[in-house]
């Protein structure tokens, strides 16, 4: 393929983060979308997704391919529950997309799928869980956070490394994962134009910040 083709692929440069607290899961997602390297594409694209009423999802990576693997997540997932007759455990789920993940990326292509994601939700008994799951299909189950492949990674690692604690309570890392997202959008130049951030909880799935970025100038002395 032309050089040139290659780096004018859609691709969403992104900041996600993924929090485990004691009480639950936090996991949060910047909205912008680039068009190669250089050109903001969108600025309203969501990265952190509800598959169902019990499993969240974020992507990174090529926009079509993460579109594509969002859809068929949800109707393979929705499959198998109609066949068991019972919901899959998050384990099961992750295991599902990983096993998707390593398949797509071995497929021969002219333009290879290049997903990562963040799988987080509650199980039957209320407890939740947090995977991440990068373009190779290697897994990990998180116990503390993380930031998957997103572009923002380096920022937010950073900034949890120094300011994550056990036992957090989501309240506590809600807070903490809009920071995260401040911080990446400041310096990461694929990330930015606003912030949505869901908890996960015994209680179920919330949708608790949606912001936007807008920008404001303002006038400066001028000095002499």
């Amino acid at each position: 393929m032309d050089e040139d083709l290659k780096k004018n692929i859609v691709k969403t440069g992104t900041s996600t983060v993924g929090i485990v607290c004691k009480d639950g899961i936090v996991m949060a997602g910047d909205r912008q979308a680039t068009l190669g390297a250089s050109i903001v594409g969108d600025k309203n694209t969501p990265k952190i997704y509800q598959i169902n009423d019990y499993l969240v999802v974020s992507i990174a990576g090529n926009a079509s391919d993460a579109q594509m693997s969002l859809r068929y997540i949800t109707a393979q997932l929705k499959l198998k529950e109609l066949k068991d007759k019972k919901r899959p455990s998050l384990k099961e789920s992750a295991s599902f997309i990983a096993s998707m993940y390593f398949q797509l990326i071995r497929k021969p292509s002219m333009i290879p799928s290049v997903v990562g994601s963040l799988v987080g939700g509650f199980n039957k008994d209320g407890t939740t869980e947090l995977y991440s799951i990068i373009p190779d299909g290697s897994i990990r189950d998180v116990k503390d956070y993380d930031a998957n492949i997103s572009s923002g990674m380096p920022y937010i690692l950073g900034l949890l490394e120094r300011q994550y604690k056990k036992d957090l309570t989501v309240e506590e890392g809600v807070k903490l994962a809009i920071e995260c997202l401040k911080s990446s959008t400041q310096r990461d130049v694929f990330s930015g134009f606003g912030i949505d951030v869901i908890t996960i909880t015994k209680e179920g799935i919330k949708h608790v910040v949606k912001q936007k970025i807008e920008s404001v100038y303002t006038e400066q002395k001028i000095t002499n």
